[in-house]
């Protein structure tokens, strides 16, 4: 199993105290592993193993549970029989109807450290949220990034090198049920495809009530083909229009963010270097796995340039950057992140295979005076490095440990 320090480190402080913790993310993503690993951590620390209550609402046996009053019955039952801080974790919470009431009254009448997990983005937002507010503390939760591939990885193929590592990544991507599957490709693609399926009816369809599937579907294919690109829900629209299909840009907007509540994309805004503002037109998306473009949809070697971008964006996010792209008059900045009054600022490319190639993904910076590192990320392995633009190989970047 692998520790996931990233996020078990900003776990970790939280570890014992009142506020309420909720970890979200895409299906599968690895959440209930967490809870496992706070769990393991908790017994290291002296916690006896009877002081946990766990549930997994996606299991038939806790169907009884998924209405709030019999979950709280069922809770303060077992809790009277325990000596000393109860620890809750509940998996999956969105199952159960009314889940906030009964959380909060659980913090209001136990003594009791209390970790949720679900996969919908929209989980704190409603209006029984407001229960909660200002009492709990969020962790999204991401498919393996490259560093924690590769250390899985290699406990199925010891001798792998960082490229065979990276090419493996490229096509099978971060979900880390695959490494039960050994990363063979046949039950893998066979896995990510049942996955997909699981997103798009459990998570979008069914949570928003969606009549269209095939709308949707087509919606959704629309996006993942053109990972990375600016595009606006019009252009969408008048795409669906040309396939004989019609509907409306709002229409296109609601199937996109219920798509983002599922956590399947994520949506960038743009921003003007130059004014400072953010523009409202033309956002990119990004997949939350490309491994599961892949199986689904195919195409990332010959995509291999968006498919990084992905790589990077999805980096930035795990390292808790806040993201958007740049532009500066025509030109764009693939990237800029920020955090804790720094900021980053990366142009991805596939290979700087030519002067002209150099020319346009260095010179995205001439414009741009502050001090701030900048960077040419590539599948190059010499350092082409220049005029204080730190050029670095894709693999070493995502591996390396600081960016500043």
């Amino acid at each position: 199993m692998i520790k996931r320090e990233l996020y078990m480190s900003r776990i970790r402080p939280f570890i014992g105290n009142e506020l309420i913790k909720v970890l979200t993310g895409l299906r599968r993503s690895g959440k209930s592993v967490m809870l496992e690993l706070i769990q393991q951590e908790l017994r290291q620390s002296g916690v006896s193993e009877q002081q946990f209550i766990c549930y997994n609402f996606e299991q038939m046996r806790y169907a009884h549970l998924c209405q709030a009053q019999n979950l709280y019955q069922e809770v303060l039952s077992r809790a009277k029989a325990i000596e000393g801080k109860v620890y809750l974790f509940f998996d999956e919470i969105q199952e159960v109807e009314q889940w906030e009431k009964c959380i909060n009254s659980f913090r209001l009448d136990l003594d009791c450290d209390i970790y949720l997990t679900g996969s919908n983005a929209k989980l704190l937002s409603g209006e029984l949220a407001t229960y909660l507010a200002g009492r709990y503390v969020e962790f999204v939760i991401y498919p393996f990034s490259f560093a924690e591939f590769s250390d899985m990885y290699r406990t199925i193929v010891p001798d792998a090198s960082i490229g065979q590592c990276f090419s493996t990544y490229l096509t099978e991507g971060g979900m880390p049920y695959l490494s039960n599957l050994r990363y063979e490709v046949e039950p893998s693609r066979q896995y990510l495809q049942d996955l997909y399926n699981s997103v798009v009816l459990k998570d979008i369809v069914k949570r928003n009530k969606i009549r269209d599937v095939d709308l949707l579907e087509r919606i959704i294919a629309y996006v993942t083909a053109n990972i990375g690109t600016t595009f606006s829900a019009t252009s969408v629209s008048n795409y669906l229009k040309s396939e004989g299909r019609k509907v409306s840009p709002e229409t296109v907007l609601n199937y996109l963010r219920a798509c983002e509540s599922a956590f399947l994309f994520y949506r960038v805004q743009r921003q003007d270097i130059r004014g400072k503002k953010i523009l409202a037109v033309q956002e990119k998306y990004y997949v939350a796995d490309h491994g599961i473009r892949e199986a689904v949809f195919g195409g990332n070697m010959r995509d291999i340039q968006l498919v990084l971008e992905n790589l990077v964006y999805l980096e930035f996010l795990r390292r808790g950057y806040h993201v958007t792209v740049g532009k500066a008059g025509n030109q764009e900045i693939d990237f800029i992140g920020e955090k804790q009054n720094q900021k980053i600022y990366v142009q991805v490319t596939y290979l700087l295979a030519s002067e002209q190639t150099i020319q346009r993904e260095f010179g995205v910076y001439d414009h741009i005076r502050d001090n701030f590192p900048k960077y040419v990320v590539s599948l190059d392995e010499f350092d082409r490095s220049r005029d204080g633009i730190k050029h670095r190989n894709i693999r070493d970047f995502l591996m390396a440990e600081s960016w500043e």
